[in-house]
């Protein structure tokens, strides 16, 4: 994926504004805060009324999850093969939770190997493939319900996620074949609306009540997002807040444990991209060194990240009054572009860096090496700013 573990002179470094006076990189570099990692991991496990699992997909770096297990996090959200492998390496003593709802015979096959206990389906013939192979004996299935998309930036139901329906005959057939019945959801990526878990924690205790079934444990999802926009700080306190409330109020003495696997908001904010400009056309368009395909592929999905710095080679902030600008990438592509127009100050120039602030999700993992572009460094800093 074109991602390399930097080599140099240092291994941790003050901040970008060092690495780029000294190193002037000038392929991508994603700098880590590993202290602001650990702070954000402290805020789910203090926060959060339950097991707090990281989506390894959002990130697998090793200095993220070793990070994570020296920072208390117990759990993982492991979607294939290779992050069962990893997770088994880097932290064997911690919970593997496999909840990619879809799987070939062969994946499960590795999984069961693997000692996998926890699985999620939203399918009947999902849930006969996992009846098939998986043995019952302290196993729990979730079943995963979706409904529509409520505060998020996109849907996660579009691809998973049964009826409440369907998944209250599911829980029944679960716990009637003697696994461990628990349910799941996930109410959209960078969902900052808090009613959207409450909707959600609502249903599922509707589902038991269809089922007849008490749910072991719920797992509130992902969702929970990092800060994207400069000056408005989503507030997770709330976030939890309300899952405890809306928990407490839908099942009464019938609550089940609660599960959440934030990513995103977990590893985004303590990484910054730094990307360099390699062109700015006739003053106008704005090229850089990194793209769509590479550390920020889903800003088209989702939106541009606006928490911007500009840095000189010599690491002097940039001062000019912001100017809209079109931002394309350094493929030989037209798609290669960011959306609509970001602002960088007016008297920006071939050279410059530009500092993507809370780049850390779905960004190293995302990154091709199409074109040939794509090479990016991975290096550690005191602080990102």
């Amino acid at each position: 994926m074109g991602l390399t573990e930097g080599r140099g002179p240092k291994t941790v470094w003050k901040n970008p504004a060092e690495l780029i006076r000294v190193l002037a990189p000038e392929n991508p570099v994603m700098v880590l805060d590993r202290s602001r990692l650990r702070a954000t991991a402290q805020r789910f496990l203090q926060g959060f009324p339950g097991l707090v699992t990281y989506a390894v997909k959002s990130n697998p770096h090793p200095a993220i999850i070793r990070t994570l297990v020296s920072a208390g996090v117990q759990g993982f959200d492991v979607a294939s093969p290779f992050e069962i492998d990893l997770i088994s390496r880097l932290a064997p003593k911690a919970a593997r939770h496999y909840h990619n709802p879809v799987r070939s015979r062969s994946e499960i096959a590795h999984a069961v190997e693997a000692g996998i206990k926890s699985w999620s389906v939203d399918s009947r013939s999902e849930l006969q493939k996992i009846f098939e192979r998986v043995p019952v004996e302290n196993c729990e299935i979730s079943a995963r319900f979706k409904l529509p998309v409520l505060g998020a930036a996109y849907d996660f139901g579009s691809k998973f996620g049964a009826s409440p329906e369907l998944t209250a005959e599911l829980l029944r057939e679960i716990a009637g074949r003697g696994y461990i019945p628990s349910l799941n959801f996930h109410p959209g990526t960078q969902c900052v609306d808090p009613h959207a878990w409450e909707s959600y924690i609502a249903t599922a205790a509707e589902i038991c009540r269809m089922a007849g079934v008490k749910a072991r444990r719920l797992n509130v999802g992902g969702g929970f997002p990092s800060h994207r926009i400069g000056g408005i700080e989503p507030d997770l306190t709330k976030i939890f807040d309300a899952i405890e409330t809306a928990t407490a109020t839908a099942f009464g003495a019938d609550r089940p444990e609660l599960v959440c696997e934030p990513g995103r908001g977990i590893c985004a904010d303590a990484h910054a991209l730094v990307t360099r400009i390699k062109a700015v056309r006739d003053d106008t368009h704005v090229f850089l060194n990194d793209g769509v395909y590479g550390g920020l592929t889903e800003l088209p999905q989702i939106g541009n990240l606006d928490r911007l710095q500009v840095l000189t080679p010599e690491g002097v902030r940039r001062g000019g009054a912001p100017v809209p600008r079109v931002i394309f990438g350094p493929t030989c592509d037209s798609l290669d572009r960011l959306p609509g127009e970001v602002n960088l100050p007016a008297d920006v120039q071939e050279g410059d860096y530009v500092i993507f602030h809370g780049a850390g999700a779905y960004s190293t993992v995302t990154n091709t090496r199409f074109n040939g572009f794509g090479q990016m460094t991975y290096l550690s800093v005191q602080s990102v700013f």
